[in-house]
């Protein structure tokens, strides 16, 4: 069957794998919730009549409030087959993105998680005039909620006026509206239509393997990335299980046994971090053979042909010694991990890759719905510091100043009330700027060397690329997060964001006293202890990008403090308003 609007692939599942178990599944109670295609179908025409009787019509925003979980697809499916426009939007944001995504979008329903950010609608309401109806997904005893939706829709069938509403869907009709996360300025809403999407996963889905059943899901769904991802997981009929939470993970991936699943490299990085300390606490002769099979992990070859016939025969005595219980302790049968949203460390694809957790890198942004280029099977199709060639269909090319541009069916409709600001990111020629800093590969393959403004020059009128040496920085187990900062100073210097669950550990091996992160952060020792991080990562730089001065941060930088967008990127210029002062301390 054909799949030309988002809403096809219910139907397609249905008509391929009627008997599938779990087409989506998630954790409620201490148990997998799972719901087959059949009630999955069931339960968003509910839905699509409920909304129908309340009054929504094609065209009309309906916004969705929540972290991952089976009602949440079931909801974007429900809204997008009545003709209304899916607006995701994340459970982690403050009042005043919500204040302004709700105007801007002018919902007219919403379902939201969480007495937090129930709370916070509420609180708004008043100034929200376009928001006629609030549901919650749980009885909250304030706003009626999801159950209450469902049996209105059961009450209220109208199966006629919502295949007509289907019928009059085109492909290049608008599905959602996506607000980007923004690690700079408000949200803008990015207008993807049913083919901006569709077009990704049909160029996608010779990316996993046939034997790959089972997908596994925690990184938001109000992300592009991982929400095409899941319509590709839903087009090659694959159960999707959710994570209960972010704290769940190892634990879910063990019971599940996923075959897929999609990670940002921070989330990577940490996982190598604990293998790695883990053999710290071995006795010598293990730690040992524990620590060569990590080092030959590390310089694992992804092409076959790139690799010796004597390194072959190591790999397959650490596999069988090391690797494989590390595969057992983390869980799963991995066919494919996807990293994306930043760049990961070459030596962490190699390392993943080498134990059995084969990491496929891709690129892209909101606004090119949102796959560019990614990492694809077949000879020079994946190599450790590239993120694959481009997708099919999708031209890319590096303009004279080294900016990556794009133009193909991946490109946005454009920004939601916002023609001028659509112009200045998509030129006449329907080149979109990425705003990325890449070269091409001899083989084709497309690496990503910076981010165009994050770029600065010193007093001495060199440019220095900060995010490079971030990524350097960042493979040190000392260091959580990092900013380069240093326009127009004689030199580069650095906000350090210690990784602190390390540091503990790391002073519990050295009897010194952990106290807490204000006192350990200017403790002597610990400066001393990171001033020779510095001097090592160093070595890799030009005298002019070498950080001369740090700061070690004591303040915790995640989503809560909003320093860190949904995908664990830091909000640089938020960083630097907020350290001001700090930063003006280090080059007086």
């Amino acid at each position: 069957m054909e799949v030309t609007r988002l809403f096809d692939l219910l139907d397609r599942y249905m008509e391929k794998w009627p008997e599938q178990e779990a087409a989506l599944a998630g954790k409620q109670n201490g148990q997998w919730r799972k719901y087959s295609i059949k009630e999955y179908i069931e339960t968003a025409n509910k839905i699509s009549y409920a909304l129908i009787h309340l009054g929504v019509q094609p065209g009309d925003k309906v916004g969705i409030i929540a972290n991952n979980r089976p009602e949440w697809n079931i909801l974007d499916m429900a809204i997008m087959q009545t003709g209304a426009i899916s607006v995701p939007i994340y459970p982690t944001i403050s009042e005043k993105d919500y204040h302004h995504i709700l105007n801007h979008c002018e919902a007219k329903l919403v379902v939201v998680e969480g007495a937090d950010v129930m709370n916070k609608i509420d609180h708004i309401l008043p100034e929200t005039p376009n928001l006629k109806h609030v549901y919650t997904f749980i009885n909250r005893n304030r706003f009626p909620y999801l159950d209450q939706l469902i049996e209105l829709g059961e009450q209220n069938a109208n199966p006629g006026e919502l295949q007509s509403r289907k019928n009059a869907i085109q492909t290049e009709d608008c599905a959602t509206i996506i607000y980007t996360s923004g690690t700079t300025g408000t949200p803008k809403g990015v207008m993807l239509s049913h083919a901006n999407i569709i077009n990704q996963f049909l160029n996608l889905q010779q990316t996993p393997a046939k034997w790959s059943r089972t997908a596994f899901s925690f990184l938001p769904l109000c992300h592009a990335y991982e929400r095409m991802l899941v319509f590709l997981y839903q087009f090659l009929g694959m159960s999707v299980y959710y994570a209960q939470n972010l704290g769940t993970i190892g634990d879910n991936i063990k019971e599940v046994n996923p075959t897929m699943m999609s990670a940002v490299p921070r989330m990577l990085e940490k996982i190598y971090d604990k293998i790695y300390s883990k053999g710290k606490s071995m006795p010598w002769p293990s730690r040992s053979i524990y620590y060569w099979a990590i080092k030959l992990g590390r310089k694992y070859k992804i092409e076959d042909s790139d690799r010796s016939w004597w390194y072959n025969q190591q790999h397959k005595i650490a596999d069988k010694l090391i690797y494989s219980k590390i595969r057992a302790n983390i869980g799963g049968n991995f066919d494919i991990v996807v990293s994306g949203a930043a760049s990961i460390q070459p030596r962490m694809a190699s390392f993943f890759s080498a134990i059995g957790m084969p990491v496929f890198e891709g690129y892209g942004l909101t606004e090119t719905s949102p796959v560019i280029a990614v990492s694809c099977r077949g000879k020079y199709g994946r190599e450790a510091g590239t993120v694959g060639p481009p997708l099919p269909g999708v031209e890319v090319k590096i303009a004279d100043n080294g900016e990556v541009i794009c133009r193909g069916h991946n490109v946005m409709m454009g920004y939601y009330k916002e023609p001028e600001l659509t112009k200045q990111v998509i030129d006449e020629d329907g080149w979109f700027h990425t705003g990325d800093l890449g070269k091409f590969t001899d083989t084709g393959l497309l690496m990503i060397t910076g981010r165009l403004k994050n770029i600065f020059k010193t007093s001495f009128g060199k440019y220095v690329n900060p995010q490079v040496i971030e990524e350097k920085f960042c493979e040190s187990a000392f260091v959580e997060n990092i900013v380069v900062v240093g326009e127009n100073q004689k030199f580069a210097a650095a906000l350090i964001s210690p990784d602190f669950a390390f540091l503990k550990g790391w002073c519990e091996r050295h009897d010194m006293e952990y106290t807490n992160p204000e006192d350990i952060v200017k403790n002597p020792v610990i400066l001393k202890r990171y001033q020779k991080e510095i001097d090592k990562y160093n070595a890799f730089f030009g005298d002019y990008e070498k950080i001369r001065k740090f700061v070690l941060i004591p303040d915790e930088w995640s989503q809560l403090t909003d320093i860190l967008t949904p995908t664990l990127k830091v909000k640089r210029n938020l960083v630097q308003a907020k350290y001001k002062d700090v930063i003006e301390k280090i080059f007086v």
